[in-house]
């Protein structure tokens, strides 16, 4: 959920158009209030095809963002250039587009609390997105002169968090629909929460952004640029109402509230109101969204246990939070995908709408497009994650090293001790503000690990090179034997790509240290979220930890690595590593150092499952 740009990009590559479509090169711009069903009326900017030959359909996107995209008077003509190649190409051919903002947001009457559930399906006289979409479809058909009777909607982020929940109960003219970035469960993976860890810096500049002024977005009024020792310096969360929201921004107050995964948090998940998919739904993803990683893939996989009409399917690839609705992108930071993938998959996109809203096309779409990074190819896959990977478990073991094969030493284990007053930052310094200027929040879950591989307070367990390519493709998870001394911890696990000492293919590359997957978990959680309970000091625990889907080659010539930490700040807030009952009320007596013990012996065996496909690997 960011400050998305609206106008997406798209391009055509390689579809072969039918011999019967328009050709529009400008559009008419209006802008409009459309009264819901309880008489609420929200903004709806409309942008028509000059001189179009056919009927066409209507692409719907809906946004807490701003839905003007300017200071552009009504009946004003729009060069097609205007929109970008995003929308240019879709547009050259015919569609209505319409923008909205949601109640409560911009220009649009009532109250917007973010992320709210689905509740009319229980009662039939409640109102929310899903009815607000189906009350704006309804009259998109009814009021717009020349449009076919199909809409389609999708967005990036909160609009396709909308483009979710706008496909359920859907209006009959809803023909298709591609959530993107959506958030999914926003206590176990997404936005504010991963593993019931919070979301520290994310969470507060978030919602100071999105709740402090309802007519625009806001940015938190921070005194110094490199955030890092201002937000240690904030000490326990308490102090960020007791000092500067003082109640007055709703999504923190819940945060408060709801420290674990309570009917709150159960309710607001997507999983308990969205069952299925009722209208075709392109779920799209990236590996190193660095907002909303978990939710396509979440929600792609619990709609598709009930999928009998085949309408479920989903598109990874190796981008940041939306970076396919951009232009041109062939890498992410300093890592290389070898193509336009930004292409690749705009061009899949307009395939989509123009099937299933047009007509055009054989509506052949596979189940799952998933980019290959290291090997750098689109693969394509019937099942996700394919069927047929063997899994495999690399171990973390002695002497920091780590290998295929299981400990057998019957003792074995590496300590370290974690400092909430000396956290191990979770990119390099400066930490900007998530928006704001020169801000390296997009790229931060590509940076080079090297930066904390030589703290006292990380440790790191590295493979032999590879003799061969090693291709890992589906769920990756930590099984981590760990213990403290005191009664809360963190646990920060990550499977890392280390390039070789001289990368013939890039020197600049060499010894690069490559997160693949990465994630927190937070160990109060580990036998429930919902009940919290203290770990006991000094006993060994098993911590099982999801640390996502990957489509991974690890090239020969590479390692391995297992990396293992108890702080990641301030992305995720500081844990006392005392247990309290609410860490957004603790004192700051209760924040204690810690000696944490990581283990690898034959009965507490830590290590990470690997779905490895066509394995080649030389034991």
């Amino acid at each position: 959920m960011n400050k998305f740009i609206l106008v997406l990009l798209i391009v055509t590559i390689g579809i072969q158009l039918p011999a019967q479509t328009d050709s529009i090169h400008f559009y008419k711009k209006n802008e409009v209030m459309i009264t819901m069903r309880d008489g609420i009326k929200l903004n709806t900017v409309i942008f028509s095809p000059v001189d179009a030959k056919h009927a066409l359909p209507v692409l719907l996107q809906r946004t807490p963002y701003g839905a003007n995209p300017g200071i552009i008077a009504n009946d004003t003509a729009l060069s097609l250039s205007k929109f970008g190649k995003n929308y240019g190409s879709m547009l050259a051919e015919g569609y209505f587009l319409v923008i909205q903002d949601i109640r409560g947001k911009y220009k649009s009457e009532g109250t917007m609390q973010i992320h709210q559930p689905l509740i009319h399906l229980t009662n039939k006289n409640a109102i929310d997105e899903s009815t607000d979409t189906y009350d704006t479809v309804d009259w998109l058909v009814k009021n717009l002169k020349g449009n076919n009777g199909k809409v389609g909607i999708f967005g990036v982020s909160y609009p396709g968090w909308l483009a979710l929940v706008g496909a359920v109960d859907p209006h009959p003219a809803l023909k298709a629909s591609s959530e993107q970035a959506c958030m999914g469960d926003l206590f176990l993976g997404d936005d504010f929460h991963h593993n019931g860890a919070f979301r520290l810096s994310y969470g507060m500049e978030y919602t100071y952004q999105i709740e402090f002024d309802k007519t625009t977005d806001s940015d938190f009024p921070f005194p110094q640029f490199d955030l890092y020792d201002w937000y240690r310096k904030l000490g326990s969360l308490k102090n960020v109402n007791d000092q500067y929201f003082h109640g007055k921004i709703p999504t923190w107050n819940d945060f408060v509230q709801h420290p674990n995964y309570d009917n709150f948090w159960q309710k607001n998940s997507t999983l308990s109101y969205v069952a299925k998919a009722e209208i075709p739904q392109l779920h799209v993803g990236g590996y190193y969204d660095q907002e909303d990683i978990n939710g396509p893939q979440l929600m792609y996989k619990h709609m598709e246990k009930n999928d009998k009409a085949g309408y479920n399917h989903i598109v990874l690839g190796p981008w940041n939070h939306g970076q396919w609705a951009k232009g041109y992108t062939d890498s992410l930071g300093k890592i290389g995908f070898g193509s336009n993938t930004v292409g690749w998959f705009q061009a899949l996109q307009k395939k989509w709408f123009d099937y299933w809203l047009k007509g055009i096309g054989d509506g052949n779409f596979e189940e799952a497009y998933c980019f290959q990074t290291g090997s750098n190819q689109w693969k394509t896959y019937n099942t996700w994650p394919p069927e047929k990977a063997t899994i495999k478990r690399l171990y973390a073991g002695s002497n920091n090293r780590s290998s295929f094969s299981k400990p057998t030493a019957s003792k074995g284990f590496v300590s370290y001790t974690s400092d909430p007053q000396k956290p191990v930052p979770y990119r390099t310094l400066p930490i900007e503000a998530t928006y704001g200027q020169a801000s390296r929040w997009g790229q931060w879950q590509v940076e080079d690990q090297r930066f904390v591989y030589s703290r006292p307070d990380v440790v790191s367990f590295m493979m032999d090179v590879l003799p061969n390519d090693l291709t890992v493709t589906g769920k990756v998870t930590a099984h981590l034997f760990a213990s403290t001394t005191g009664t809360d911890a963190d646990w920060v696990v990550k499977l890392i790509d280390v390039y070789p000492g001289f990368d013939k293919e890039s020197l600049a590359m060499s010894g690069f240290h490559l997160p693949v997957a990465m994630e927190v978990f937070r160990g109060r959680f580990r036998k429930s979220f919902s009940s919290p309970t203290p770990l006991v000091p000094g006993k060994p625990e098993e911590f099982i930890i999801d640390l996502h889907d990957i489509n991974h080659t690890f090239k020969k010539g590479h390692h391995l690595m297992i990396q293992v930490q108890s702080s990641w700040f301030p992305i995720i807030d500081q844990n006392p590593q005392k247990f309290v009952p609410n860490i957004f009320k603790a004192n700051e007596t209760d924040f204690i150092k810690a000696e944490q013990r990581i283990y690898f012996s034959a009965q507490l065996p830590t290590y990470i499952e690997l779905p490895v496909m066509k394995e080649k690997l030389k034991q």
